[in-house]
């Protein structure tokens, strides 16, 4: 996209505020993985992909968050709601959760159980870069399929900015930002 994703508006608010926005109503603590684009916590990101932001985020958790599951969201999926983010923290059981989009998964907006993430440092330290690796090591995967997920976050929820083609039709989607929050966090999350 030629600058940081973070950075970009979609109705009057950057990307990153969207994800922070979103996540502050579902999870607490939420930790932003990056350049301190948002009044939350921040931790750098290590320029490592998405596997490694995963790891910056896992690693700068309280240790009471340890065995909890985590919601992680990539700022690039503007559309993500609240709803949607609900219906991932609140699904049954401490195991991984993930969107599907069809036939491919979203690891970026899902939500990951304490087990997976503990495995992010040592994919990292092998190498590993994308976000997808961590699904072939865990073993307990919860998929939600499309209609799921699209009954309470719409059709476009999973749709990501990675070119400037998309950003424009997303930003044609958008309306009015609203900034509230109607119910208690539940468990923990990170935005990168």
């Amino acid at each position: 996209m030629g600058c940081d994703k973070a950075t970009m508006e979609i109705g009057g608010l950057t990307m990153a505020r969207r994800a922070a926005d979103a996540l502050v109503q579902v999870a607490s603590p939420v930790i932003e993985v990056g350049p301190a684009r948002t009044d939350l916590r921040s931790v750098g990101d290590p320029h490592i992909g998405p596997l490694g932001a995963m790891a910056a985020g896992w690693e700068a958790l309280p240790t009471t968050s340890a065995c909890d599951p985590v919601l992680v969201l990539a700022c690039d999926l503007p559309m993500v709601t609240v709803a949607l983010l609900r219906l991932l923290a609140d699904h049954s059981g401490d195991g991984t959760v993930v969107p599907m989009a069809g036939d491919r998964p979203q690891p970026l907006c899902a939500r990951w159980s304490a087990t997976a993430l503990a495995r992010t440092t040592g994919l990292v330290a092998s190498g590993e870069r994308r976000a997808r690796a961590l699904l072939a090591v865990e073993p307990n995967v919860t998929w939600l399929e499309e209609a799921v997920w699209t009954a309470v976050g719409g059709p476009h929820a999973l749709d990501d900015a990675d070119t400037p083609d998309d950003l424009e039709r997303l930003r044609g989607l958008v309306q009015a930002p609203t900034n509230h929050r109607t119910n208690p966090p539940r468990g923990t999350g990170y935005g990168c």
